[in-house]
């Protein structure tokens, strides 16, 4: 493919999501900005990219037939990007309407804005917020704290701000930001990858707002239902590799202690007090590959 320089490159992950992934794309349309749309079709079942550039024959399509997880697919999808800007988004989002335009304003406003997210809302009635910025992660319990969670939108959050970190449901990054700082880490699969990324971003000297001139809304529930063992053995072996790679050496070992002892033990008995054996057990998985890793 030859380079053809554009504005905007829109970068969504799909595994076995065709449908949502088209919903995303029907609501992607701009007279103001040259852009891309590229989808990472990450492991599905069926060959979906095929399909997807079947309808959308504009639509970059790239197939991954192994699941490279969130920030691999993500990255795969980064390498075919001509954009200054790369706005990458969860395929099960919609706009209402498109508009970055805020966005990209903000980036261009200092050279130290490296990243910028929209206001997220849930796209389900009543659709009330879902991110409005971060608080800080606390350094023991490395758990924050997103503002104006499950909140009515009543403008009370319509000053951009900093926050902490990205939210991977919607980012936008500058290009030349992503050269100096390099590409999202690989190494969590799933979940904590754009708050690592996010790390990386300060520690380079670039800031992270929240626009909310711009929403996204997004289809995930507020209520998750009953973990899976997957989400168990990512969420707690993540958790220790985050602190392993962000916190300060004399920060870690209180840190460890906390999440492996008093935590993991908390879950593990309420896992098997619900007869949950199978979160019990990715619960010790989790902290056994960490430890062995």
């Amino acid at each position: 493919m030859s380079y053809v320089r554009c504005d905007i490159s829109i970068i969504t992950v799909n595994y076995n999501g065709l449908e949502d992934t088209c919903a995303l794309i029907d609501t992607i349309a701009s007279n103001d900005y040259r852009l891309e749309v590229i989808v990472v079709d990450n492991g599905s079942k069926k060959d979906e990219a095929k399909i997807i550039k079947e309808r959308y024959p504009e639509t970059v399509c790239v197939r991954s037939e192994k699941n490279l997880g969130f920030a691999g697919g993500n990255n795969l999808g980064l390498k075919q990007a001509h954009g200054e800007w790369i706005y990458f988004v969860n395929n099960d989002t919609v706009f209402e309407p498109f508009n970055p335009a805020p966005l990209i304003e903000r980036l261009q406003s200092s050279e130290k804005i490296g990243m910028v997210c929209p206001k997220i809302r849930f796209a389900y009635p009543p659709k009330h917020i879902q991110f409005a910025g971060f608080t800080p992660l606390s350094k023991i319990t490395v758990r924050n704290r997103g503002i104006g969670f499950d909140e009515e939108d009543r403008g009370q959050y319509d000053v951009p701000s900093p926050t902490p970190y990205a939210h991977g449901a919607a980012m936008m990054v500058k290009r030349e930001a992503i050269d100096k700082v390099g590409a999202m880490p690989e190494c969590y699969f799933l979940y904590y990858e754009e708050y690592d990324w996010s790390e990386s971003f300060r520690r380079a000297g670039y800031e992270i707002w929240y626009e909310p001139k711009s929403v996204i809304f997004h289809k995930e529930s507020k209520s998750t239902g009953q973990n899976s063992p997957l989400k168990t053995y990512y969420l707690t072996r993540n958790r220790l590799l985050f602190v392993r790679r962000n916190y300060p050496r004399s920060v870690r070992p209180l840190t460890y202690t906390y999440l492996m002892i008093v935590v993991a033990t908390r879950d593990i008995i309420k896992s098997l007090f619900t007869r949950r054996l199978d979160l019990a057990k990715a619960t010790l998985r989790a902290i056994a590959d960490f430890i062995k890793n």
